[in-house]
């Protein structure tokens, strides 16, 4: 006989950069939940986590820092706004203005869905010989990860750092990763 299976809780409580939040946990299929950190319209946090992570990021030489639309555009430009460098952000979907885009394939732990992320002409150009960041407001999978990883170097980019406000899972898995919390996956029924 097996042991029954516990519910996952409703909330998980996560501070980073001494803020403090209560995120819902959603279950998100193949009896997996997760703490859903939304990170949009949370100014307060987002600054806090951008001051937080520009500190941890201060002894690197880089150049622009390289996100994924879309919670974690907010993130890269706030820390942008601390740091004083550029940010880049890859696009979910191929508009004609983009010109010669890169592209590549991701699956996200959300949708549960494959999606692609685009890198414009203008900003491929941007990025060519450039040391940057990879940013991401939460790293789950790595997916998107790497994601940014394949498009910096098709771009001709020097990857010097990867940070995210928090990892996801397995926390050996991230031990590159500058994180400034871990959240944990739950079982759900």
């Amino acid at each position: 006989m097996s042991a029954p299976r516990i519910p996952p809780p409703d909330h998980y409580l996560l501070e980073v950069a001494g803020i403090r939040r209560r995120l819902p946990v959603v279950a998100v299929g193949g009896g997996l939940a997760i703490a859903v950190l939304n990170i949009l319209g949370d100014t307060e946090l987002v600054e806090a986590a951008a001051r937080e992570l520009a500190l941890r990021l201060g002894p690197r030489n880089y150049d622009v820092l390289l996100t994924a639309e879309a919670k974690s555009i907010p993130l890269a430009h706030a820390l942008s706004v601390v740091t004083g460098r550029p940010y880049i952000v890859l696009r979910k979907s191929y508009k004609s203005y983009m010109g010669d885009a890169l592209s590549v394939a991701t699956h996200s732990i959300t949708t549960g869905n494959e999606q692609h992320l685009y890198l414009d002409a203008k900003d491929r150009a941007a990025l060519a010989g450039r040391a940057v960041v990879l940013l991401d407001d939460v790293i789950s999978t790595g997916s998107t990860l790497d994601g940014l990883r394949a498009i910096a170097r098709e771009a001709l980019a020097h990857i010097v750092a990867e940070a995210a406000i928090a990892t996801e899972g397995d926390a050996g898995s991230w031990g590159g990763i500058i994180a400034l919390a871990h959240l944990p996956l739950f079982q759900s029924p």
